[in-house]
């Protein structure tokens, strides 16, 4: 079976995009946004969870926003993987409880489409019966990703390696027990959906993921807009609130109290929470800031 960490589980949450793209057919544009009030600047970049190695260099607005910022801003801290302690939070929070059980919330013909899936490689549905859809489906990507040679760490990751590297300050706009929370919650009440709706999607995995990438690196709201929201919407409606609309609002003066300071910052969040109704840089456009795409 697929080995399994908290860090490759909030890695693979979220957009969690691939593609065969060459790395040197940067666009015009990309996913940075300058944004600016007075004579203050914050820059927000979006970013995949997942990118493999192939995907890099990253696009230049990225790398040279990150030379000219003084502080970095995640949406959380990576998890260590020898962490065993938040290893086991994480295990304990993504199992039902009592004598619930996925197995209970799926109908028969979903649960043995997943027992299939997970044929290929060598685990079976009863060994996940326990858990969560959350988890459930968050491996489900994981592990496609890895099947089809384009799983790695990506750009959050790889700015965190590089703050480290270069002794830079490094600020987060959540903590690992409030995403931790909101990715136990997630499908909950709506298995049967979540689940069936991602083992449809995951035959089209690389060419949607393709399709993702080429968006992100030329800054195509639309595009990761119906690639990303659109989906996510479709599979887990009842969870969309909270995992983006609300942290969009959360975010909001925490980004907010970043000008006016002598510090340059460079936020990094998922590219799904720059596009769609509600997001971050419509939320600031609003507030009166001044939004410009690199």
């Amino acid at each position: 079976m697929t080995t399994f960490s908290l860090r490759r589980f909030f890695l693979a949450v979220g957009l969690s995009a691939v593609s065969t793209i060459s790395a040197a057919q940067d666009a015009s544009t990309t996913s940075v946004w300058e944004v600016s009030k007075d004579s203050d600047t914050v820059y927000v970049g979006g970013t995949i969870h997942i990118l493999p190695i192939s995907e890099f260099p990253l696009p230049a607005a990225f790398t040279d926003t990150y030379e000219k910022s003084d502080t970095i801003v995640l949406e959380a801290e990576l998890p260590d993987p020898t962490d065993i302690a938040a290893q086991q939070r994480m295990i304990e929070a993504m199992a039902y409880t009592g004598e619930s059980n996925l197995k209970d919330k799926l109908s028969e013909e979903t649960f043995n489409a997943l027992n299939q899936y997970l044929g290929m490689f060598g685990a079976n549905a009863e060994q996940l019966a326990r858990f969560k859809p959350g988890l459930v489906a968050t491996m489900l990507i994981t592990m496609e990703a890895q099947r089809v040679n384009m799983a790695g760490e990506g750009v959050d990751a790889y700015f965190t390696q590089l703050a480290k590297r270069d002794n830079k300050p490094r600020e987060y706009l959540e903590t690992i027990d409030f995403q931790l929370n909101m990715l136990a919650n997630m499908g909950v009440g709506e298995e049967e959906r979540f689940i069936s709706e991602t083992l449809t999607t995951l035959p089209e995995f690389k060419e949607i993921m393709q399709g993702t990438i080429s968006a992100w690196r030329e800054g195509d709201s639309e595009t990761i807009e119906t690639l990303v929201i659109d989906t996510f919407k479709r599979e887990s409606p009842s969870s969309f609130d909270d995992v983006f609309t609300k942290r969009n609002q959360n975010w909001l003066p925490q980004i907010e109290a970043m000008f006016g300071d002598d510090d340059s910052e460079f936020v990094l969040v998922g590219a799904g929470h720059l596009v769609g109704e509600g997001n971050v840089l419509e939320l600031l456009k609003a507030k009166g800031y001044i939004v410009k795409q690199l």
